[in-house]
């Protein structure tokens, strides 16, 4: 992901440390990891919906709200992440680069 990623990342983590309520850090950090257990909510529900699981409610959903939630799963997660580390950027460059070494082994290594 490029410089604007983390710098809109950023952004928004900078926001919500200024207009959330008074928490310690350990508060603070628990809550942004939570929020993505709620993002991932609101996207499982959306695929639920685009495949029609849910007889009561049928296609209440389509495949460009299951990606909407899926992003906000994503940026969810990096501001968590930001949250809690300094060089999110660096750590998730770094865990990137181990998953996609463990799948794809690179020839002649």
């Amino acid at each position: 992901m490029g410089d604007r990623t983390w710098e809109q990342v950023d952004r928004l983590r900078k926001w919500l440390d200024e207009e959330a309520a008074e928490a310690s850090l350990a508060d603070v950090r628990l809550l942004r990891v939570l929020k993505i257990g709620e993002e991932f909510g609101e996207a499982a529900e959306a695929l639920h919906g685009a495949l029609g699981a849910n007889p009561r409610k049928g296609r209440s959903h389509d495949w460009p709200d299951v990606q909407k939630e899926l992003a906000d799963v994503i940026v969810t997660a990096m501001v968590a992440l930001a949250t809690i580390s300094p060089d999110a950027r660096h750590v998730f460059d770094e865990r990137l680069d181990v998953l996609v070494d463990r799948v794809l082994p690179q020839s002649g290594s």
